[in-house]
């Protein structure tokens, strides 16, 4: 039995999310029915990050067990075939045989897309959160920059609380504008559920003058999901990247150069 990890990229306008569900069409399963199709096996591969309905992602780490003797390109072009156009294994690799892409990632980087020009751009609706009113990104950034460190989110989680503990850290939010697109990075450690939409919800009321910036660090610890902005819709977010140990060493030691 060997361990593969591959990188996938996906539109998940079509999805309703990463994880196999009774109610829709999931990455998971498609995945899983192309490697039935190469293989022979029923398998369910291994997503590090479960994006919801809607979310795309860059770089999503998939690990997957098999007793395959196909080299990786050639499973990677069978498989890729065998997938449909909004989802591609980008890249494919053997790993460790105790890989685990959920419990051994170091950090996780969200990105969320907003439009905020006087005209809609019709290319970008499925991948951004149109907002049509110039955002006050200078305010924002004030906001997002208390949000750094490790705190109780529990006011940016969906539902709470859902799991044991709502802390996390934080350790990149930043805004960036570009032309009439505004990005939203966040990278954590993990996340909550609804956590950088919560975040982002938060964020545009503070662009659109709605609650001042300062506010934003009261709102750690408070606890309650209403005191926190919307949920941002899921069109706009992607999960970028996914880092592991080895990862952080490699890029801690190219630093030190």
């Amino acid at each position: 039995m060997r361990v593969l990890k591959m990188v996938v990229t996906y539109d998940g306008t079509e999805y309703c999310g990463w994880q196999i569900q009774p109610n829709g069409p999931s990455v998971q399963a498609e995945l899983s029915k192309a490697i039935a199709a190469v293989t022979g096996e029923r398998t369910n591969p291994v997503g590090a990050g479960r994006t919801d309905s809607g979310v795309h992602a860059l770089a999503q780490i998939v690990a997957w067990p098999t007793e395959s003797r196909l080299d990786c390109s050639v499973l990677q072009r069978a498989l890729n075939a065998n997938l449909p156009a909004a989802i591609v294994i980008r890249r494919m690799e053997e790993a460790p045989a105790d890989f685990d892409p959920v419990r051994q990632a170091k950090w996780k980087l969200y990105r969320y897309y907003l439009h905020d020009g006087a005209v809609r751009d019709p290319f970008l609706l499925r991948h951004v959160w149109a907002v049509h009113r110039r955002l006050d990104v200078a305010a924002m950034q004030q906001a997002a920059a208390a949000l750094v460190g490790t705190h109780d989110f529990g006011s940016f989680e969906t539902h709470w609380p859902n799991r044991a503990t709502s802390v996390r850290t934080v350790r990149t939010c930043r805004v960036v504008r570009c032309g009439d697109l505004v990005s939203v990075d966040v990278e954590a450690d993990g996340f909550l559920y609804n956590m950088v939409r919560a975040i982002v919800g938060t964020l545009v009321e503070v662009g659109r003058g709605k609650r001042p910036a300062g506010e934003t660090a009261s709102l750690l610890g408070a606890g309650k999901r209403g005191l926190a902005g919307p949920t941002a819709p899921a069109a706009g977010l992607f999960l970028v990247r996914v880092l592991y140990p080895t990862d952080v060493a490699q890029t801690e030691a190219s630093e030190l150069k």
